[in-house]
C-alpha cells in the first residue's frame, strides 16, 4: 500500500471509527516468509490490518486476518465478536499448517479478553504467544525472541490517539447536524459544525489536564451520562460558552435573549453528544455506562500459582509476580480498567470480579458472557 493510499485510509477510517469496516479474512504473505517464519493473527478491521502490514514492512511474516466483524480487536474480543472460534477457523482453513514447520502463533494482547490460549492449543495444537499492544512494537518483539517489556504491554492515550478520537466523535455528529440544520436552519450549519469540532478537540486533546477529575466509581442515577463525578468540566465549558454568547450578543448592538437561548441550547446538545461517554472513548478508563467499572478484581491466594499469565495480558500494568512466594499481587490496582483479560487467561481460576455489594462474578461467567455496548453481559455464542 502506497503512502498516499495509507493516509487516505487512515483519514476515512478515523472519521468512520464508530462503525465497523471489515476487510477479507485471509492469509497474507509479508515479505518472503519461509517454513520457519513467524505467524501473526490480527482482526479484520481494515485500519488495524493496514497498520499491522505497515509495521511489518521489511520482515518475512505470515499474517492471518481472522474475523473480528470489522471491529477493532479490543472491542471485538471484549464484546464476544472476536472469539476462540474465529482464531481456530483461520488457523484451520487458511492453509498455514502446510506452510510452516512450527506450531506457534502470535496473538494480539488486547484479544486476551475474549481469546483463550489454552482453548486454541486444545483445538488446534498451536501454542499461543501474546504480542505487544501496538503494532509498531512487533518488530522489536520478534527481534527479542518474543519477549515484551512491561511498558510495551500497556495501553496509552497519547496526543495522536486523542486527536483521532476527537475526529471519530466530531465527524458523525457533524453529519447529523448538517442533515437536520440544512432543512430547518441552514444559516447555522457551518457555525454548529465548527463548534462541534472545536469542542471535540478540546475535550480529547486536553484530556491530561482534567483526567484527575474523572471518577469511574461514581454510580449514575437516571438518565445521566456525563463522566465527571467531580469537577464538572462540561459545566465549565457551558458556562464559558454562555458568557461568550452574551458578549457576542452585546457587541452586536444589544443583548438578545433569543440569540443566547438558541445557541445556548445548541451548545448544550453538542457538549452532551461529544462527552456522552468520554471515559469509554479512552483506553485508560472503563465506559461510564458499564457497571463493570465498579467491580474489583480479586486474587484467590489459595489458587494462585504465580504463573504470570495475568501480568502478561494486563493492559494497565496492574500485576506484579512475587517469584519467591509464587503469588500474583496488584500494586497498581487503581489503574485497572476491569477488562477481565487476567480473569479469562488464568488457568487456575485464581481471579474473579467482586461487585460493590459483595457478589462474586466467577471466571466461568466472565468467559461465557461478554459485554454489549451498554455493558450488559450476554451469551458469547461464537466460542468453540
Amino acid at each position: 500500500m502506497t503512502n498516499l493510499k495509507y493516509c487516505l485510509l487512515t483519514v476515512v477510517a478515523t472519521c468512520l471509527r464508530m462503525f465497523p469496516w471489515s476487510c477479507k479474512t485471509s492469509l497474507y504473505r509479508i515479505g518472503d516468509p519461509g517454513r520457519d517464519s513467524p505467524v501473526i493473527v490480527t482482526g479484520n478491521y481494515r485500519l488495524t490490518v493496514a497498520r499491522v502490514k505497515r509495521a511489518l514492512r521489511g520482515l518475512d511474516i505470515y499474517l492471518l486476518v481472522a474475523n473480528s466483524k470489522g471491529i477493532n480487536i479490543w472491542c471485538a474480543a471484549t464484546g464476544g465478536l472476536f472469539t476462540n472460534h474465529d482464531v481456530i477457523s483461520v488457523l484451520k482453513t487458511s492453509g498455514i499448517e502446510n506452510k510452516v514447520e512450527h506450531r506457534n502463533v502470535i496473538l494480539p494482547q488486547l484479544a486476551a479478553t475474549g481469546i483463550e490460549s489454552r482453548i486454541i492449543k486444545k483445538k488446534t495444537g498451536w501454542k499461543s504467544v501474546w504480542g505487544p499492544v501496538y503494532a509498531k512494537d512487533i518488530p522489536a518483539f520478534l527481534q527479542q525472541d518474543f519477549v515484551v517489556s512491561r511498558e510495551k504491554r500497556q495501553v496509552e492515550f497519547p496526543l495522536k490517539q486523542r486527536f483521532e478520537m476527537a475526529v471519530a466523535w466530531a465527524f458523525p455528529i457533524s453529519l447529523i447536524f448538517t442533515v437536520i440544520l440544512f432543512f430547518f436552519w441552514k444559516v447555522a450549519t457551518l457555525p454548529v459544525i465548527a463548534l462541534t469540532w472545536a469542542l471535540a478537540i478540546l475535550f480529547f486533546v486536553a484530556f491530561p489536564l482534567y483526567e484527575k477529575w474523572l471518577n469511574p466509581k461514581v454510580q449514575r442515577k437516571g438518565f445521566v451520562f456525563f463522566d465527571f463525578g467531580r469537577g464538572g468540566l462540561q459545566g465549565i465549558v457551558l458556562l464559558i460558552t454562555f458568557l461568550s454568547l452574551v458578549v457576542v450578543s452585546m457587541s452586536a448592538g444589544g443583548f438578545d435573549w433569543g440569540f443566547v437561548y438558541r445557541w445556548g441550547m445548541i451548545s448544550f446538545i453538542v457538549v452532551l453528544l461529544v462527552s456522552i461517554d468520554l471515559m469509554g472513548s479512552t483506553p485508560v478508563y472503563k465506559s461510564g455506562l458499564h457497571k463493570d467499572r465498579l467491580f474489583e478484581v480479586v486474587i484467590d491466594g489459595e489458587k494462585c500459582k504465580g504463573s504470570g499469565f495475568c501480568e502478561q495480558v494486563c493492559p494497565r500494568g496492574c500485576f506484579k509476580i512475587d517469584n519467591e512466594k509464587h503469588l500474583a499481587k496488584r500494586p497498581s490496582s487503581d489503574m485497572c480498567v476491569q477488562c477481565g483479560a487476567c480473569i479469562v487467561q488464568c488457568p487456575f481460576d485464581a481471579l474473579y470480579f467482586r461487585s460493590p455489594d459483595g457478589k462474586v462474578i466467577s471466571p466461568q461467567i466472565v468467559r461465557k458472557f461478554k459485554l454489549n455496548m451498554l455493558g450488559k453481559r450476554t451469551m458469547n455464542t461464537g466460542d468453540s
